[in-house]
């Protein structure tokens, strides 16, 4: 997920802080959304940290 985060910072211009919480918040909009797929997010994206 690091590559992720990186990728935000550089090419958003976010913050690493700012980064994480955009991933969470898209994490838990997909699996709000779609509940069949929080095995495959939680896959991509990591355990919550």
């Amino acid at each position: 997920m690091q590559e992720l985060i990186d990728k935000l910072k550089t090419e958003a211009g976010l913050t690493d802080e700012q980064a994480k919480q955009a991933i969470a918040t898209i994490k838990s909009f997909v699996v709000e959304k779609f509940p069949m797929l929080e095995g495959a997010v939680s896959s991509i994206f990591g355990a919550d940290e």
